[in-house]
């Protein structure tokens, strides 16, 4: 056999973008930049960037999330990047037409986050705002004008991304505990109620729900305290017990 050529294969780049989920007003939304540089210049993307040459892929991820945003956030297997918000590999895209510029694959990352404050924008992006999804996705089908007079769909193969993206968070509510990321440390059953609410975009009978996550073993555990921050009576406050897997799952609704 000839001797391995590395010359003898394209080059291409490696990018990391960003699916940043929180949920705002009782609604789902997502992180979007405005593209500062061409190509799409002007338009709306997903937080993101090139891999360095000394980097790993989440290590790439939350500098991205950082220098665009001024957020943070990271992987629980790697708590040194500090943050407290959930991160994981999404999935990898790699068509070859995905990027004008050059041959780019992108590993994507999901972010899951507690309502988060208005983002800053940074490094190559004009401007940053938390978007609804539903908006979003909206304008892959039918363009709609923004507040800022921008029309059409996200730039790159980003509406793919945070489709799978949104996809990913609604599905792993069902059979994790990962709906408590997007909770602060103490929470009522409420609070995650509205939390399923807004993911799945249903409305949930609070009688049912509230007995469901209580009774699932490991989902939910006392703090030892009540709250009246929604109004009304005291409502208990939970923490997040530690389980991974829920046992009975929490079963998307039809819609």
């Amino acid at each position: 056999m000839p001797p391995y050529d590395p010359s003898a294969f394209p080059p291409f780049a490696v990018t990391v973008d960003l699916v940043v989920l929180t949920v705002r007003r009782h609604e789902l939304c997502a992180l979007v930049v405005r593209r500062g540089e061409a190509p799409f210049q002007g338009r709306w993307a997903l937080p993101g960037g090139f891999v360095r040459a000394d980097e790993d892929l989440v290590g790439a991820a939350a500098r991205e999330l950082a220098e665009e945003t001024g957020l943070c956030a990271h992987d629980p297997a790697t708590p040194e990047l500090g943050g407290g918000a959930h991160l994981e590999q999404l999935a990898t895209y790699g068509a070859p037409d995905r990027d004008p510029r050059m041959r780019v694959v992108s590993v994507a990352h999901l972010v899951l986050a507690p309502d988060l404050p208005a983002p800053r924008a940074g490094g190559d992006a004009h401007g940053a705002r938390w978007a609804a999804v539903e908006d979003l996705l909206a304008q892959e089908a039918e363009p709609v004008q923004d507040g800022d007079g921008q029309t059409g769909p996200l730039a790159f193969d980003h509406a793919r991304i945070l489709a799978d993206g949104v996809e990913r968070a609604r599905s792993k509510i069902e059979y994790s505990s990962l709906a408590t990321a997007f909770c602060t440390p103490e929470f009522t059953v409420g609070e995650l109620r509205r939390v399923y609410e807004a993911v799945w975009g249903v409305v949930l009978d609070p009688r049912n729900f509230h007995r469901k996550v209580t009774g699932t073993p490991g989902f939910l555990v006392p703090a030892g305290g009540t709250t009246t921050r929604q109004g009304g009576r005291p409502a208990q406050l939970f923490r997040a017990g530690g389980a991974t897997l829920l046992n009975p799952p929490m079963l998307r609704p039809e819609v």
